[in-house]
């Protein structure tokens, strides 16, 4: 009768941590779900970011150097699991980025005297004019790898 009882007690045991056990991997499926949820509206978020971005610097609304600086930072911002060689895919972008991003910006650019700030700016536009035609070379194939990020998810 007791080994019943003792039985019985284990049994209830055993389903009740049973039980526990699946509601916990039921939450933790809910919770990579939406994870995973959130990653892909980042990458949507971001990609077409850099689809604007690219638009504006094609029809000449954004200088070269600015569009620059804003697409590198989002590629490197991507949440992709196997993020490609950007460097690689996009080298002038990358090395117009390179060039330019020793040029204060913001606050440290309003600090400067006049002549520095403009002296700065021919130098950047001297810059921009050598990889003109390099970097507007390289957009719709950007544009074209971040539609297939969106339409992949």
């Amino acid at each position: 009768m007791l080994w019943a009882v003792l039985s019985g007690i284990a049994l209830l045991i055993i389903l009740a941590l049973g039980f526990y056990a699946g509601k916990l991997l039921f939450m933790l499926k809910q919770q990579k779900e939406r994870q995973e949820a959130a990653r892909q509206s980042r990458v949507a978020t971001i990609t077409d970011s850099i689809i604007v971005i690219a638009k504006a610097m094609e029809q000449q609304q954004c200088d070269l150097s600015e569009g620059v600086i804003r697409i590198v930072n989002l590629l490197n911002a991507l949440p992709i699991s196997t993020p490609p060689d950007f460097k690689a895919q996009y080298p002038n972008i990358h090395a117009l980025f390179t060039e330019v991003s020793g040029f204060a910006i913001l606050e440290a650019r309003q600090q400067l005297p006049k002549n520095e700030r403009r002296k700065q700016d021919i130098a950047r536009e001297q810059i921009e004019s050598e990889y003109e035609s390099k970097v507007l070379d390289e957009l719709p194939p950007l544009k074209a790898y971040c539609e297939t990020l969106i339409a992949s998810k």
